[in-house]
């Protein structure tokens, strides 16, 4: 399968590989990964895997149904989206009539991006079509934390964890993460804090998967509190948290990625 980015990801990217090979493609699965990862094309690189007739597995990114995944318009594949804040049972209702009508190719394929923004009655409804998929429908569920998915819809499909694959990985990421946070809880000064993120002011994309990464720390240093001896505040943590996302809000606003951060800085270096 074809990744611009997939180090972190490469025994996943052979697993995926193997299943499609194998011809044991289950009906439903579940995508989990921070938002800084681009899920969707993830779940497109399977798709040109399972699809592609040149190239079974990993897909040839010449056919015309490559092509047509690339421009997102195959016929056989339907997105769901949330409208506002979350998908809602409508959307679901409008996916299963589409499934009614037979695909041109092989099957259909479904991609439900922020699937953990769904109701609680669109999760149920859905549940309908995990128990009894018409003929060989793939269904893909990108989440960002699929704890927010119903048990009964996660027990139906196949789990995967997808790793931040940006240029020095995930593991880096939480290395650094993991460092900001002991530093601006020990209320380090803020030029030393600013020094430390000096590497992940480079793109927007570093910068929210190291914001993926730090509210990750944070709730971590929560649930260690509720099983140990403190080490911090439970509410210098929480309202870490919500600065994290505060800045990737602004960034999403168009505030430069420097600028976001520092307003992080000062918020969690108190």
């Amino acid at each position: 399968m074809y990744f611009e980015h997939h180090e972190s990801n490469e025994n996943l990217i052979k697993r995926l590989e193997a299943i499609v090979r194998s011809g044991k493609i289950s009906h439903a699965y579940i995508f989990e990964a921070p938002g800084s990862v681009d899920k969707k094309s993830f779940a497109e690189s399977f798709v040109k895997g399972i699809l592609c007739p040149e190239n079974r597995g990993e897909g040839c990114k010449r056919c015309s149904i490559c092509n047509k995944i690339d421009h997102g318009n195959h016929e056989d594949i339907i997105y769901i989206a949330a409208q506002g804040n979350s998908i809602k049972d409508a959307d679901i209702i409008a996916m299963q009539d589409r499934l009614k009508i037979k695909p041109f190719g092989e099957r259909n394929i479904v991609i439900v991006e922020n699937s953990d923004t769904m109701t609680l009655r669109a999760q149920n409804r859905l549940l309908k079509t995990l128990e009894e998929p018409p003929g060989n429908t793939v269904i893909i569920l990108l989440s960002e934390n699929m704890k927010n998915l119903a048990q009964t819809v996660q027990s139906r499909c196949v789990k995967f964890r997808i790793h931040y694959f940006g240029s020095d990985g995930y593991d880096f990421m939480m290395e650094k993460a993991m460092k900001t946070a002991d530093m601006a809880l020990e209320r380090k000064p803020f030029y030393q804090l600013k020094a430390e993120l000096s590497d992940v002011v480079g793109s927007k994309e570093d910068a929210a998967a190291f914001l993926d990464c730090l509210q990750i720390v944070y709730r971590n240093m929560i649930l260690e509190n509720k099983n140990k001896i403190a080490r911090y505040k439970e509410q210098d943590l929480m309202d870490s948290i919500h600065a994290a996302e505060a800045a990737r809000r602004q960034m999403k606003a168009g505030v430069s990625v420097g600028n976001a951060l520092k307003n992080l800085l000062l918020k969690i270096g108190g």
